[in-house]
């Protein structure tokens, strides 16, 4: 298994830039971290279409420009929701004419209900505030570092994700052409990140691929990280506590990198995951690449 400290995720340079990120991104007024990732090239040589796979942050706040643009230029088809019951109550999305909005929890609440694996309703109110007082909390960086271990290997997890990879491959077997999708959770990145990864890994791409987008989340939310990180050096917190703000407030290559690690041990290989866990055919995987790819 790898093991990279918050620094050396830096000297390694896998963190993306900002460049990138304007290129990939969408633009839109009122929604956070919001791209395609079309453009991005799979190991067989070929690239994902433009305009068809999207990601991003909750629609709350999206603008009326937003809306236009996402049914009108996208024509969006699908928009699913990966947060859990009281993040949708909270706060639920706008309507996007023309979507069917699919809500698809991916943290199992039983599951959650039963461990130790939940923050406090503070954190959720404001995120910011809470880390700044609690990033040296032991529970809360065992949070951080399990967050993804947690996810890709439960059942209930595996299922939704399994589920919103099926729903987008039925799209292209159906009678509407060129029409987008959007997935989300609140702030677009680790739950969003994980579908976006499983989803290019059936696209074809190889991990080095799969990392970028999901680092790419960090173009965003850095300079929200970094000063976050600041303000805590002044109280004597350490890199444990750098690490667990890194993988809240932004997405943490490190417990990423580890976690695909722990797949490709415990599974065999990421393919094998695709195909037995998310159960994505070789069949599927192919329909996918012919109408996804060009």
């Amino acid at each position: 298994m790898i093991h990279l400290n918050y620094f050396s995720i830096f000297a390694l340079g896998l963190m993306i830039d900002k460049y990138n990120f304007e290129e990939q991104s969408i633009h839109l007024e009122n929604v956070p971290n919001a791209r395609d990732i079309g453009g991005y090239r799979m190991a067989d040589g070929r690239t994902i279409k433009r305009g068809l796979l999207l990601r991003g942050g909750y629609l709350k706040a999206a603008s009326d420009a937003d809306i236009r643009r996402l049914s009108d230029e996208y024509k969006l088809a699908y928009v699913f929701d990966f947060r859990t019951e009281n993040e949708v109550k909270f706060s639920p999305d706008k309507i996007i004419p023309g979507a069917q909005n699919i809500w698809m929890p991916t943290i199992d609440p039983e599951t959650e209900k039963m461990s130790d694996m939940h923050l406090p309703s503070e954190a959720y109110r404001d995120l910011d505030n809470f880390l700044f007082k609690s990033a040296n909390d032991p529970l809360v960086q065992k949070v951080a570092r399990e967050l993804y271990p947690n996810l890709v290997h439960n059942e209930y997890t595996q299922l939704q994700y399994a589920a919103f990879l099926q729903t987008i491959l039925k799209l292209p077997k159906s009678n509407v052409k060129d029409r987008a999708v959007y997935w989300h959770c609140s702030q677009g990145k680790d739950r969003t990140g994980l579908g976006a990864a499983f989803l290019l890994l059936a696209l074809g791409a190889d991990f080095d691929m799969v990392l970028e987008d999901f680092a790419l989340s960090n173009a965003y939310y850095q300079q929200e990280v970094d000063d976050l990180i600041e303000k805590v050096k002044a109280k004597g917190f350490d890199e444990d506590a750098f690490d667990a703000i890194q993988a809240f407030v932004g997405v943490s290559e490190k417990n990423f990198i580890n976690t695909f690690e722990e797949i490709k041990s415990r599974y065999g290989s990421l393919q094998n995951y695709i195909e037995d866990i998310l159960v994505m055919s070789p069949n599927d995987m192919e329909i996918l690449r012919d109408y996804y790819l060009e």
